[in-house]
């Protein structure tokens, strides 16, 4: 063993280092269990002992298909602790995707949860996998692998019959750590690897005074992990909820006098038109982050009075890290230019925007947003020419087209992807999204391309009107064309009751694209 895998200590360890300090001090809610961080770091020990007398070590891939418990929570440290892989798929895709993934990233072990275990046996019929466990044994779970009742062996009682002793990490700086999927919104997901290296310290510096009370109220799957990480590093408490409900969560914030959350921007406009926001103590808020896809600079500033000065924006991506934040003493409803930026460039991150050809361009022009730091990913799971495309030179080509400004400032205007090319040039779907969600009458739109008969792309939005509202296609088409031109009216607006969302809380662009490419029914 070298010195540097003699010194180096994975994040995971220093999370359990952490958990060691005050072993009584209560680190997971779930419902009714309060488990303390003596506990958790216990459970971690005992995982770790099980997974390895299952055959799983160092550099193999441990895939989790479970919810936002504290075993996912263990499950997760233990395979980081013997160096493993991780890989955490998002529940809501289909089987043929999760049987995709678990071939591409060559899978040892499947840990699933007893809700997800009816999936996990299908998908042990159609991939080859050396194990499958399950975290508790549920109803009904068979005691044994391969029984017809259940998929695999509880890991919950395997780690209760093994040693809960510290366990030295197996992890290299090297090695790689995670396996992150885009959402499969644009086609099969890529899967997105980063090192042990990387991630240690990895998350947002939440130093100011107070003790951190974390509501994961998303998949832990998505950035909610991240936040669980930040919070046990830090000696701080996560309170787990098993998904996104306004009202729950306005109840756990009071309840549980929670101090930091996460949301994406969809769920963070449900959060304040709940009717029983004004009803709800929400001062224990010191901040609420928000990112992951286009955010309207109207909804915001509601949000903001409601809540107060503690909205902060993160923009990152999977393969990037993190590249800026909007500050929340940036979210000032009285400076609407600045609720339509990303705020300003993180520190140790280097941002360029480039032209089609690669070449550097001043600020306030647009072009594709590049990024250099240490957070970039290595590269895409086993595809080379993919990782080629996008990583060069340390530079990762983001595929977002946006600006950065003479203070600094980065702006998103769309996705390489998004971006709808009509006659007479683009229109960038977050600058229309933005200019239909400022009317009073709409509480959030999402604009898509539409291929037509001639397959040359129409523009078309999905709107969502506030309570009673009576807007129609007409009077938005008019907005347009006085705030963005002729070229930027929509060709068709249909309204919706919501937005379909995907697993991780986006617009599922992708399934409103299908929807509008449906021919209509015959009269």
């Amino acid at each position: 063993m070298d010195d540097t895998a003699e010194t180096f200590h994975s994040h995971v360890e220093e999370i359990l280092e952490a958990l060691a300090k005050e072993p009584d001090h209560e680190a997971l809610v779930h419902h009714d269990r309060r488990v303390s961080a003596g506990e958790l770091r216990a459970l971690v020990y005992g995982m770790a002992r099980a997974l390895r007398s299952q055959g799983v070590s160092r550099g193999q891939t441990v895939t989790l298909l479970s919810g936002n418990l504290p075993e996912t929570i263990a499950a997760r440290y233990a395979a980081g602790l013997l160096g493993c892989a991780v890989n955490h798929l998002y529940a809501g895709l289909s089987a043929d995707v999760h049987a995709d993934i678990l071939r591409d990233v060559e899978t040892r072990a499947l840990i699933v949860d007893p809700a997800h275990r009816e999936r996990a046996a299908d998908l042990a019929r159609r991939v080859p996998l050396e194990r499958v466990l399950v975290l508790g044994a549920g109803e009904g779970a068979g005691e044994g692998e391969g029984e017809a009742d259940g998929p695999g062996p509880d890991l919950v009682r395997l780690a209760a019959e093994e040693s809960t002793e510290v366990l030295p990490g197996s992890a290299r700086p090297q090695d790689i750590c995670t396996i992150r999927h885009t959402g499969g919104t644009t086609g099969h997901p890529k899967a997105i690897c980063t090192t042990f290296e990387q991630w240690v310290s990895i998350g947002p510096d939440w130093s100011e005074e107070g003790q951190v009370r974390a509501l994961a109220c998303t998949t832990l799957a998505h950035a909610a992990g991240l936040m669980a990480d930040s919070t046990l590093h830090r000696g701080g408490t996560v309170v787990l909820l098993d998904g996104f409900e306004a009202g729950a969560v306005l109840a756990a914030i009071e309840r549980e006098r929670i101090s930091h959350t996460f949301l994406l921007p969809p769920l963070l406009y449900q959060l304040t038109d709940h009717p029983e926001v004004d009803r709800t103590d929400t001062s224990s808020l010191r901040m609420l982050t928000y990112g992951g896809c286009a955010s309207s600079p109207a909804r915001l500033a509601a949000a903001v009075r409601r809540f107060g000065p503690v909205l902060n924006q993160f923009y990152g991506q999977n393969e990037a890290g993190g590249i800026s934040i909007l500050s929340p003493q940036d979210h000032d409803p009285r400076r609407p230019e600045l609720l339509r930026t990303a705020g300003k460039i993180m520190e140790g991150v280097e941002v360029a925007v480039r032209d089609a050809d690669g070449r550097d361009l001043p600020a306030g022009e647009h072009g594709e947003i590049c990024v250099r730091s240490r957070h970039v990913m290595k590269g895409y799971w086993k595809q080379p020419e993919l990782t080629a495309e996008v990583l060069r030179d340390g530079w990762l080509r983001t595929g977002d087209i946006g600006f950065v400004d003479r203070d600094g400032y980065v702006t998103i205007v769309d996705r390489l992807k998004d971006m709808i090319v009509v006659v007479g040039g683009h229109v960038y779907t977050v600058e229309l999204e933005d200019v239909l969600n400022s009317h009073p009458q709409v509480l959030q739109s999402a604009v898509l391309g539409v291929p037509d008969a001639n397959l040359m792309e129409r523009v078309h939005a999905v709107v969502v009107r506030a309570p009673g509202a009576d807007v129609g296609e007409e009077e938005l088409r008019a907005v347009v064309r006085e705030r963005k031109g002729a070229m930027y009216e929509p060709a068709s607006i249909v309204f919706v009751d919501a937005l379909p969302l995907t697993d991780a809380g986006k617009p599922d662009k992708k399934l409103l694209r299908s929807r509008a490419a449906e021919p209509a029914p015959s009269p």
